[in-house]
């Protein structure tokens, strides 16, 4: 089974999203290989993200591309729209999906099974807790390993 973290009452999920990643990323005990973060999302959400990658920090770099991109199979943080995407089942690293969407991905046993750890952001929007209720809902009558981090305490 996975763990799935969700990560609730976020002001902003993409400023979140890359604080969130740097934490994982840089987060990797030394010697070890790096861990591999996927992000998955609406296109408009990502390509604001990609930007703010890049200039959310002054002193961090976060490697990132998007999947189509000929680099991904070897860039640690890779943004897509699609987690059935034939170019995800491609990417040789799976660590760390973080989910940025309202949709519940279609082929769950699948997606935990490539991803030992799952990342779900919810924001404050109600729309979008609602989808958070959901999926939550969902993950736990799989029986997967929930954990919730209410952001409205931080």
């Amino acid at each position: 089974m996975a763990r799935i973290d969700f990560h609730s009452n976020v002001a902003d999920k993409l400023e979140y999203a890359c604080r969130l990643t740097r934490k994982i990323w840089s987060a990797t005990p030394a010697g070890q290989p790096v861990r591999n973060i996927v992000m998955v999302g609406e296109l408009t959400d990502l390509k604001k993200l990609d930007e703010l990658l890049w200039t959310f920090s002054a002193v961090d770099f976060l490697p990132h591309c998007f999947i189509e991109d000929e680099a991904a199979i070897e860039t640690p943080i890779v943004l897509t729209d699609d987690v059935a995407s034939p170019s995800l089942q491609a990417l040789p690293h799976a660590d760390v999906l973080i989910h940025l969407g309202m949709r519940m991905p279609q082929d769950v046993p699948a997606l935990v099974a490539r991803f030992p750890r799952i990342v779900e952001v919810v924001t404050v929007n109600e729309a979008e807790r609602l989808a958070g209720r959901e999926r939550y809902k969902a993950y736990r009558d799989l029986g997967h390993e929930l954990h919730n981090f209410d952001q409205s305490k931080s």
